[in-house]
């Protein structure tokens, strides 16, 4: 069954929010999670839903076009880390801005948002082929 241009842009949204759920609690719950989890999925989270968003922007769009964007945007935003100025500093410094904006660069921040929009890309395909299988 072939979903609507507006039910997809709202299943991409749904899972937009499940995934701002999961990687708020990976860091609500750091203490509780195993060190692995705590330290590299809520980075992943956020990349992952750094690609749905891409996609709720993007639905009738190829999947691929998704993942270039939100590569491109999360590695904007960590190398934008790499600039200290007071003003973009006290924008980090609030909740929002702190978790859209980040605070300082890593390297292994590239690897874990990699991570999260890859595995994110991933199982878009995978289901997007099984929903069409089931539409022929």
């Amino acid at each position: 069954m072939r979903l609507g241009f507006f039910k997809e842009r709202l299943l991409y949204i749904c899972i937009c929010f499940i995934v701002i759920v999961l990687g708020l609690s990976s860091r609500a719950f750091s203490e509780q999670l195993p060190s692995f989890v705590s330290r590299h999925f809520g980075d992943a989270l956020w990349g992952s839903m750094v690609y749905f968003i891409f996609r709720v922007l993007l639905v009738n769009r190829k999947l691929w076009i998704a993942l270039v964007w939100s590569l491109m945007f999360s590695f904007g935003i960590e190398f934008s880390q790499l600039y200290q100025a007071k003003w973009i500093n006290s924008i980090r410094a609030t909740i929002l801005g702190g978790l859209i904006l980040g605070k300082g660069f890593l390297w292994i921040d590239l690897v874990r948002y990699t991570v999260g929009i890859t595995l994110s890309y991933g199982l878009d395909q995978y289901f997007r082929a099984k929903l069409h299988r089931i539409d022929k």
